[in-house]
């Protein structure tokens, strides 16, 4: 099953790290990112580029409102993500729990929907 492992940080404790320690997650994750690929669990990762670059879209009654930033004022943003493979959730969470960004605010992991799957089940 695929899952999708969210990494939230909060970018103001990023941009304070010293560069050595910045550069040293950056080599982890890269490493890390390597072992998954090797043992057939990657799918996909990306970092994504500060919050102040995001552009939010909203639909409300036929309207379309595009505002700059992110969606919701929080202290974590989202910074980037692990596709993964996994059997199960548990199997997730245990490759979730080592992704280095993770010690610097927090790993969502999400199912992927199989949309055949979820309409077959709706009949």
């Amino acid at each position: 099953m695929k899952y999708l492992c969210l990494i939230y940080v909060d970018e103001k404790v990023a941009t304070r790290m010293p560069l050595h320690d910045y550069r040293a997650v950056v080599d982890e994750c890269l490493t890390y990112e390597q072992q998954l690929r090797e043992s057939g669990k990657f799918l996909a990762a990306e970092a994504l580029q500060s919050v102040e670059c995001a552009t939010t879209l909203r639909h409300r009654d036929g309207q379309l409102s595009i505002t700059d930033g992110p969606f919701a004022e929080t202290r974590e943003q989202l910074g980037g993500f692990y596709m993964i493979e996994a059997r199960d959730l548990n199997e997730a969470i245990q490759i979730a729990a080592k992704i280095p960004p993770g010690r610097l605010g927090a790993i969502e992991v999400r199912p992927i929907r199989d949309w055949e799957e979820h309409f077959a089940t709706l009949g």
